[in-house]
């Protein structure tokens, strides 16, 4: 029996909850995760789970066992990977499960420089908007917008994400221009459906009190590009992050609506495991993005702040 291969099915059953997805991640077959478990199980003399046909529950042996065993298996890969750095460069796969309306447009530049510097890691990349816990479902690092679900996540943060409401000139020139965010209801309104705070909406203006309102959309999408593409069919007025609304603003397909309004903004952050802080390749791919925004406004926020179309500072959700 090799005793690590033993621990490291178990910690893996443990994240997930499931020895299906342990084993798929593991790239074994669920028996051979199975016999692993179960002889690490027959060492110690007694049961590291409950089983059911419906739940996997560490029993309270293999609670106390999990917490030791999760931090040897994580260094373990990562005094691996560093000695592999040592005789030559990092490798293996890194798998990212990253918000699509970060990643479409604004990352292939940034994964083509992390690559042109580690070519011997293999980046699988998974767009999804959900949020989601990153050791359940394998993966490495998330980036997404919302906080980590689990307090066994770390959450480090990236860049700002500002939100500004936007309509295409011909929209605005047919319906006119919204004075006031209560104006906003005799609209045609383009919402992000996973927002949490869900109809509730406050606008911020310069000495005066924060405006609380609900908007009721006429289009709920979980897509900010489909609510772009909404506006630049002259559809109505959308709530767009800058990252994807800047080129559309620039190119003069989209003007923004209340400007001296200001929204709450969000952090695009990287989450990881806790038992992962100092995991070797997650750390590098994390260094690498946080490097590219330290010090300055994100490059699609820059243009429209210095033409005073953005606020500079933050109000963060």
């Amino acid at each position: 029996m090799d005793r690590f291969l033993c621990i490291e099915a178990f910690v893996r059953v443990a994240e997930t909850q499931s020895f299906a997805e342990a084993a798929r991640q593991l790239r074994l077959s669920k028996s051979a995760v199975t016999t692993r478990v179960q002889q690490l199980e027959e060492m110690l003399g007694d049961a590291l789970f409950h089983r059911t046909t419906r739940a996997v529950r560490l029993s309270e042996m293999g609670q106390a066992f999990y917490r030791d065993c999760s931090e040897l298996v994580a260094r373990t890969n990562e005094i691996v990977d560093q000695m592999r750095e040592v005789r030559g460069t990092p490798s293996g796969t890194l798998r990212v499960h990253a918000a699509i309306g970060f990643m479409l447009g604004h990352s292939a530049s940034l994964l083509r420089q992390f690559q042109d510097r580690y070519p011997e890691i293999r980046l699988d990349v998974v767009l999804d908007d959900a949020v989601i816990d990153p050791v359940k479902q394998g993966f490495d690092v998330a980036l997404q917008i919302f906080k980590p679900v689990s307090d066994e996540l770390i959450s480090r943060r990236v860049f700002p994400v500002r939100r500004t409401f936007c309509a295409s000139p011909e929209y605005l020139q047919q319906h006119g221009m919204p004075e006031h965010p209560r104006d906003l209801a005799g609209h045609r309104l383009g919402l992000f459906s996973g927002h949490a705070t869900r109809d509730r909406w406050t606008f911020h203006k310069a000495g005066e009190e924060a405006v609380t309102l609900e908007l009721k959309p006429h289009l709920m999408s979980s897509s900010v590009h489909l609510l772009r593409d909404y506006a630049y069919e002259h559809a109505g007025i959308v709530c767009l992050p800058t990252l994807v609304a800047a080129e559309g603003i620039r190119g003069g397909r989209l003007q923004i609506v209340l400007p001296e309004f200001v929204l709450s903004s969000f952090w695009l952050s990287a989450v990881y495991a806790r038992t992962q802080r100092g995991a070797f390749k997650p750390r590098l791919f994390i260094e690498s993005l946080v490097a590219r925004f330290a010090g300055d406004e994100p490059p699609w926020d820059k243009p429209l702040i210095e033409a005073g179309l953005l606020a500079p500072d933050l109000l963060e959700e």
